[in-house]
């Protein structure tokens, strides 16, 4: 039975809401640099009103895909060693938020920019016997490389662990900051349905 009780001592409620603002500034931030993009040719198209509608519902959905987000991550924490105490742990998780958000917004940057593959990676892997296999070789190693550093660095030293806390508490206030404009985005959305 007591394999079944849950333990509450993988969190306190200062880690949670700190985990919280980590998954929400990513998905904020790429949410208004579209916006941001596309503002103008939309205020042309139709008119400022519709333009602020569209940034808001897309603040909105930010906010959904934030708590989302932080669902899952707050659950993948209970993977997490025991032996590591709260502020290591949502280091470690918070830190992982910002570095799969970053693999996941850098090939979006790459599309929207329009830019072709950098001319040595492409010959290299035009020359190769298998391109793809090279690819994925390539990708996995970068991908183990910029989750296991950090890891690395906040389970296996202090300093790392303060240099982390350190850089979650002073993006916080700017995620803050995002929450507030989704809740403005909400009441626009509310306004615009009535």
């Amino acid at each position: 039975m007591t394999l079944l009780k849950p333990n509450w001592h993988y969190y306190h409620k200062q880690g949670l809401s700190s985990l919280f603002l980590m998954c929400a500034l990513p998905l904020h931030f790429w949410t208004l640099l579209l916006a941001f993009r596309d503002v103008s040719w939309l205020t042309e198209r139709t008119n400022a009103w519709d333009a602020i509608g569209v940034v808001s519902y897309g603040m909105v959905y930010a906010f959904v895909e934030s708590i989302l987000l932080f669902l899952v991550f707050s659950l993948l924490g209970f993977f997490i060693s025991r032996s590591w105490n709260i502020e290591k742990r949502i280091s470690l998780l918070s830190i992982f938020v910002l570095i799969i958000s970053l693999w996941a917004i850098v090939p979006q940057l790459y599309f929207l920019w329009g830019e072709p593959i950098p001319e040595p990676i492409f010959q290299a892997l035009v020359h190769n016997a298998r391109p793809v296999r090279a690819m994925y070789m390539i990708a996995f190693a970068f991908c183990v490389t910029t989750f296991m550093t950090p890891a690395y660095f906040i389970l296996q030293s202090d300093k790392g662990l303060k240099i982390a806390q350190n850089f979650i508490e002073r993006i916080t206030l700017l995620s803050i900051f995002y929450i507030f404009l989704s809740f403005i985005g909400l009441i626009i959305v509310i306004v615009r349905n009535i």
